[in-house]
């Protein structure tokens, strides 16, 4: 269900993932939590890298919300698109969830979580998007439960001020420096 943010035909790697930036930055919930680098030092390698292999890791996370869907019936499965891109580390975020875009979009910093947890963070995102509403909350909280039984993850253990504790379930192991996987 996807699609591709890169729109452009140009032959520059760096002018593709400029715009695959720009293109994700239009999804976000706020266009300056995509970083586009303006340091241009550091955007002209990170535009080309993003030109060159964005492709393969959206396939990648398009895998992870295939079985994020696949632990719904088709009826209860969400019009979901999702994008790899570098978030901004002001937010203070490895993912979000645009409830607002038709379809909903998840954006995921695949720099900031080791690839080996990429399915917990988009399950995460995921568990918003069936829930239809932002937050951490009881609706969430079944949808996240549903879901880490479908993948076969521990649910969240219920404690008293569930909502904290689930800002951050499943819990994702952070890389030492987000850019450099953007970097290559």
């Amino acid at each position: 269900m996807a699609g591709n943010l890169l729109i452009t035909t140009s032959a520059d790697p760096f002018t593709r993932g400029l715009d695959y930036l720009y293109g994700a930055r239009s999804l976000a919930l706020d266009p300056e939590m995509v970083d586009v680098v303006y340091d241009l030092d550091k955007r002209i390698p990170i535009c080309t890298w993003i030109a060159n292999h964005i492709d393969a890791v959206n396939a990648e996370l398009n895998a992870c919300l295939q079985a994020c869907h696949d632990c719904f019936h088709p009826w209860q499965q969400c019009a979901i698109q999702i994008f790899a891109a570098p978030l901004a580390q002001s937010f203070g975020i490895d993912g979000l969830c645009n409830l607002k875009t038709d379809p909903i979009t998840i954006l995921i910093d695949v720099g900031r979580v080791i690839p080996e947890d990429w399915l917990g963070l988009v399950m995460h995102e995921y568990a918003h998007a069936h829930a239809g509403f932002p937050g951490h909350h009881q609706e969430f909280a079944k949808s996240l439960a549903h879901l880490c039984l479908g993948l076969a993850i521990a649910p969240p253990s219920y404690q008293p001020d569930m909502e904290a504790s689930l800002r951050s379930y499943p819990y994702c192991r952070p890389t030492q420096d987000p850019l450099a996987f953007w970097r290559g």
